[in-house]
C-alpha cells in the first residue's frame, strides 16, 4: 500500500502526496466508446437531511418507501438509471482516470436484517470485494463501528471509516513497515456515549423490539422490530433523553436513529479526508465511486457532486429523493457492478480473473 501521514488543522484536512510504493493504475479507455456521449445526472436536493415541514413519522416511512406506481418509478429511473444498464458510459466517464471505491456496509454490501448481528456479507460479495481492492483503492464507509464493520468484511487490505466516518483506519498489512492513515473524530465524546448508550438501554427496555447498538462514537436506536403504532413512543423517549445532552444530534436513516457528536463531520466528510490522505484530492484524474443506500450515504453523494468528479450509487428498490446520479436494486446487483468493473480494469488480464 501507498505510505500516508495525514493530519488535521481545524476543520481542514491537511494530507501528505502518497508516496512512491503500491500502484493502481488509471482505468483504461473501453474500447468503442466516446467519452463525450456521457452525461452524469445530478439531482439539486437536500436528501441527507428531513423534509421541511414533514413530520417525524412521515419521514420515518419515507426512509424506508414503499412501491412507486409504475409511471413514478420510471420517471425516477430516468432520472437515476441502473448503473449496470449504464456501465458502458461509467468507462467511458472514468477514461484514463483512478478510480477510487468507496462501499457502505449494511444494505449495499449485506442485506437489511432484523438483527443487526446477523447482516453477514456473502463469501461471493468479499471475493467482489477482493478483487476490487486488488484494482483500485477500496474504503468501507459504515455507520457502523469500526472493529464491527471489520469483522463482518474480514479484508485487511482494505480502509475502514467507522461511526459515520468518525473512525479511519488504512490497511492492516502495510508494505516496507509503512504507516497506516488513522483518524478519530470526536474522541473526547466517547465518555458521553457511552453514558446515553446505558440511559437509552434502560429507556428501550419496555418496547418490545428496540434495540440500541453501540458505535463507539456514535449510538444507533433500531426499531425494524418495534410495531409502528410505539414509534412515536419510542422518538419521545430518545428525545427526553438527549434533552439532556446538547453536545449530541440526533439524525435517522432506515427504520433506525442515529446519535452523534455535534461536530462537523459525516461520511462526506470521511470520504475528503480519505481523497486527501491517499494525494487524490484536488487532480482531475480521479473518478470517485461511492455506492451507499441510506440517508447517511447523502453526504458522501452531496460532495461528489459540489466536486464535480466521480460518481454516487444508491442501492434501492424503491424511488425516494437522493443526490446520486444513478442506482442499484439491492447488494446483489452492487456485486455484479463490482465484478463488471473489475473483468475491464485490465482488459484481458481481469477477465481471466473471473
Amino acid at each position: 500500500m501507498t505510505k500516508h501521514a495525514a493530519s488535521f488543522v481545524a476543520d481542514d484536512v491537511v494530507a501528505a502526496p502518497a508516496q512512491a510504493g503500491r500502484h493502481f493504475p488509471a482505468f483504461p479507455p473501453p474500447k468503442g466508446l466516446d467519452c463525450k456521449k456521457h452525461a452524469a445526472v445530478h439531482m439539486d436536493l437536500a436528501a441527507a437531511g428531513v423534509v421541511k415541514g414533514a413530520s417525524w413519522m412521515e419521514s420515518m416511512k419515507a426512509s424506508s418507501p414503499r412501491p412507486a406506481a409504475d409511471a413514478d418509478h420510471g420517471d425516477w429511473m430516468a432520472k437515476h438509471p441502473s448503473a449496470l444498464a449504464e456501465l458502458e458510459n461509467l468507462l467511458a466517464a472514468a477514461n484514463g482516470k483512478q478510480i477510487v471505491m468507496f462501499l457502505d456496509y449494511d444494505g449495499t454490501l449485506s442485506p437489511i436484517v432484523e438483527d443487526p448481528e446477523l447482516a453477514i456479507m456473502s463469501e461471493e460479495m468479499r471475493d467482489a470485494v477482493r478483487r476490487i481492492a486488488e484494482h483500485f483503492p477500496t474504503a468501507i464507509v459504515s455507520g457502523r463501528c469500526r472493529d464491527k464493520v471489520f469483522e463482518f468484511v474480514r479484508l485487511d487490505e482494505l480502509y475502514y471509516a467507522g461511526s459515520h466516518g468518525m473512525d479511519i483506519r488504512g490497511p492492516t498489512v502495510q508494505a516496507n513497515d509503512e504507516e497506516a492513515v488513522h483518524y478519530q473524530a470526536g474522541s473526547e465524546f466517547l465518555p458521553l456515549i457511552d453514558e446515553v448508550y446505558r440511559t437509552l438501554t434502560s429507556k428501550m427496555a419496555p418496547i418490545p423490539g428496540a434495540l440500541v447498538e453501540n458505535n463507539k462514537f456514535c449510538l444507533s436506536v433500531h426499531f425494524r422490530c418495534v410495531q409502528e403504532e410505539e414509534w412515536e413512543s419510542l422518538n419521545k423517549e430518545v428525545r427526553s433523553v438527549l434533552k439532556e445532552y446538547p453536545d449530541l444530534k440526533l439524525t435517522h436513516g432506515r427504520k433506525v436513529l442515529e446519535i452523534r457528536p455535534s461536530i462537523k463531520w459525516d461520511k462526506g466528510k470521511a470520504l475528503e479526508f480519505l481523497l486527501k490522505s491517499l494525494g487524490y484530492m484536488g487532480r482531475n484524474d480521479v473518478f470517485p465511486i461511492y455506492i451507499g443506500d441510506d440517508r447517511t450515504d447523502e453526504d458522501a453523494f452531496k460532495v461528489l457532486r459540489n466536486m464535480g468528479q466521480g460518481i454516487g450509487i444508491l442501492v434501492s428498490k424503491f424511488p425516494k429523493e437522493t443526490a446520486a446520479s444513478y442506482s442499484l436494486r439491492e447488494p446483489a446487483e452492487v456485486k455484479e457492478f463490482l465484478l463488471k468493473l473489475v473483468k475491464h480494469s485490465k482488459g484481458d488480464v481481469a477477465t481471466k480473473m473471473i
